[in-house]
């Protein structure tokens, strides 16, 4: 067990090498977009405006989170015990324990039977799982974003590369889902590690098997996902004008909340200046008719807000007047 805390803090290490990589490679693109215009969608819906900066400063912001709970896992596995066949130093002095982890860079433990304990082992390999979750959300996201319907952006794509053997024009984002499948296998992993927290008495070597699969494989799955994923967002092909084209696709209707907002500052009941608005828009849904032209002919409307103050609503910088305090709280 020695042994392994000490082979667990060096993988930890190069994560943690990795995973600042990561952020710094974040942190250079969300101050590139940071004033990128684009959707903001709900349920896979269109909802109100926001910039590819502040997504990618999300992901920034998580990663973060991400490098304190692999700092704090990497503490609890980088431990060490010479203490015998149960834990007591029966045959041992305790001085050669911390001899032997003072070399190492470990911290002893204070008890343990002949066996570090597994909760150690338990919390980071669902530490790594939890990253994993990281990058398979960043990766799903580029998948949506890169779908012809949408393509707002995509993994780079070279000159030479195939997308479909069967059909030339094809530009799969197969890095992306390359990680969103291994971070299933990292859950799996988590679940294993759980299992072996519970040993018989003072050991049994019911984990060991399990071990000798999950904390190798997990460790390097991470580590290759991470380099993918920084591969991923470092050349990460973004297109501002479809980002736009995208967002103009309802003909206003993400403009809806600030109408009723308005309208209800104005003095009008929310309920009822809600469904003169969803009126309007379920229009433009369905029908196709002009939203800001329906509500400028709305005579319940035009007793609170005249047409000027309803254009006035259709400013999408309004809406994202905060971006720059956000982005402030990370030194963007």
């Amino acid at each position: 067990d020695t042994a392994l805390g000490y082979m667990m803090k060096q993988a930890c290490d190069i994560l943690l090498n990795d995973l600042n990589t990561l952020h710094d490679v974040l942190r250079r693109r969300a101050a590139e977009f940071k004033h990128t215009l684009m959707i903001g969608r709900t349920h896979g819906i269109h909802g109100e405006p926001t910039t590819f900066g502040l997504k990618l400063c999300l992901w920034m912001a998580e990663v973060e989170r991400d490098i304190e709970r692999l700092e704090h896992a990497r503490k609890s596995v980088a431990v060490g015990k010479v203490s015998g066949a149960v834990g007591t130093y029966s045959n041992i002095d305790p001085f050669v324990e911390q001899y032997v982890c003072e070399k190492l860079g470990l911290e002893p433990v204070k008890i343990a039977t002949q066996v570090v304990q597994r909760d150690r082992h338990a919390e980071l390999i669902s530490t790594i799982a939890v990253i994993g979750g990281t990058l398979d959300k960043i990766a799903k996201e580029i998948r949506h974003l890169q779908r012809t319907e949408v393509r707002e952006a995509e993994e780079y794509f070279s000159p030479k590369q195939k997308g479909s053997s069967a059909m030339p024009h094809k530009r799969n984002p197969i890095t992306c889902e390359r990680i969103c499948g291994l971070a299933r296998l990292l859950r799996g992993y988590a679940q294993s590690a759980f299992e072996d927290q519970a040993l018989w008495h003072e050991r049994d070597i019911s984990h060991s098997s399990v071990e000798r699969v999950i904390l190798p494989d997990a460790t390097i799955t991470l580590n290759y996902m991470l380099h993918l994923t920084i591969r991923t967002i470092d050349k990460l092909l973004v297109y501002p004008d479809t980002m736009i084209k995208n967002l103009n696709l309802t003909g206003g209707l993400l403009f809806s909340q600030t109408i009723l907002t308005h309208l209800v500052d104005k003095g009008a009941v929310r309920d009822e200046a809600y469904r003169w608005v969803q009126k309007h828009a379920m229009n433009r849904w369905l029908e196709g008719k002009d939203f800001a032209t329906g509500l400028k002919s709305d005579e319940n409307i035009k007793k609170y807000m005249t047409d000027e103050e309803i254009d006035a609503c259709f400013d999408p910088q309004k809406l994202l007047r905060h971006v720059d305090t956000i982005m402030a709280r990370f030194g963007l």
